[in-house]
């Protein structure tokens, strides 16, 4: 079976809710690359939890691991 990533995208990806998660994601890394000065290996993470907060001060670099165990739902 041959996967239908248009019907991916438009059943999951395509949502505004995922496109706004995505942009969201996209900034905090812009936000945290603008304050080092290069691109940071690993995932930015948000302090507070909030994700819609990227100020500068609620951004940090971790390891992909600890960022996906602390944000399970």
């Amino acid at each position: 079976m041959t996967r239908n990533y248009r019907s991916e995208y438009d059943n999951y990806q395509g949502k505004q809710a995922q496109i706004d998660n995505r942009n969201s994601r996209n900034k905090a890394r812009r936000a945290k690359t603008k304050q080092l000065g290069y691109k940071p290996k690993g995932d930015v993470d948000h302090k507070n939890g909030n994700p819609k907060d990227n100020s500068p001060g609620n951004l940090r670099v971790t390891s992909e691991s600890f960022n996906r165990s602390r944000n399970k739902a």
